[in-house]
């Protein structure tokens, strides 16, 4: 049984306005994938990596690998243009491991915790498909097929903002993408969410996130990743 974190880096655009992709801004002294695999590296439960990264990138992060001394970094994946075809990629170079963990993060949430992959890594001796969550503070509206006026508001109780890691035994989330992509009408931009749909029987259980644990994004992330990793550097 390994764990194989599954560093989710496919994006080539930068909605933020600088002139690299998201994943390559640096942010204290390191870009953001950096800070992302070195939490992986780092971790007690983690006995690989793999980086799905943009064939235009793959020189990039092998640079990086030597640069780091990251010792874990097994494989360099090549992504898709959409988010499910770089986890298609991972899945690939896993399928001959039916009861190895993938453990799947996106590269731009540099700030995911020990306890948050610890507590995913345990949650797969239980469960074949694990995901991370917090609980909505704000209400959440549902709107018409125009856009413009609210159809429903869900009880808020029951609704939580998922992040990442997703984490799941190969078999389980191969089996899943099977089924999905004979779906004429699938999409896809989470795959807990393919679990639940295609593998309706599988209990996807879920681990407690945090809100410090967020997706660069907007510009806003930017500076709030930027004070959290100042505050932390300076209490080290």
């Amino acid at each position: 049984m390994k764990n194989i974190a599954i560093i989710l880096a496919g994006g080539t655009g930068s909605r933020l306005g600088f002139n690299v992709p998201k994943q390559f801004i640096k942010i204290a002294g390191k870009t953001v994938i950096e800070h992302t695999v070195d939490a992986f590296e780092k971790n007690g439960k983690i006995d690989e990596i793999a980086i799905v990264i943009p064939k235009s990138y793959i020189s990039d992060i092998e640079n990086m690998i030597l640069e780091n001394d990251w010792k874990k970094v097994k494989n360099v994946l090549k992504g898709g243009k959409e988010r499910f075809e770089s986890t298609l990629s991972a899945i690939i170079a896993y399928r001959l491991f039916p009861n190895y963990n993938l453990i799947f993060h996106d590269a731009v949430r540099p700030m995911v915790s020990d306890r948050i992959i610890n507590e995913v890594v345990d949650g797969l001796e239980l469960y074949n498909a694990v995901g991370v969550a917090i609980p909505t503070t704000d209400t959440i509206i549902q709107i018409d097929e125009e856009r413009r006026f609210i159809k429903n508001i869900p009880d808020r109780f029951y609704l939580q903002r998922a992040q990442t890691p997703q984490a799941f035994k190969v078999a389980t989330i191969q089996r899943a993408y099977e089924i999905a992509l004979q779906d004429a009408d699938f999409k896809s931009s989470d795959d807990c969410g393919v679990v639940a749909k295609y593998l309706p029987d599988e209990k996807i259980y879920i681990v407690r996130g945090d809100e410090s644990n967020l997706k660069l994004t907007h510009k806003e992330d930017f500076y709030l990743l930027e004070k959290l990793f100042s505050i932390v550097i300076s209490t080290n």
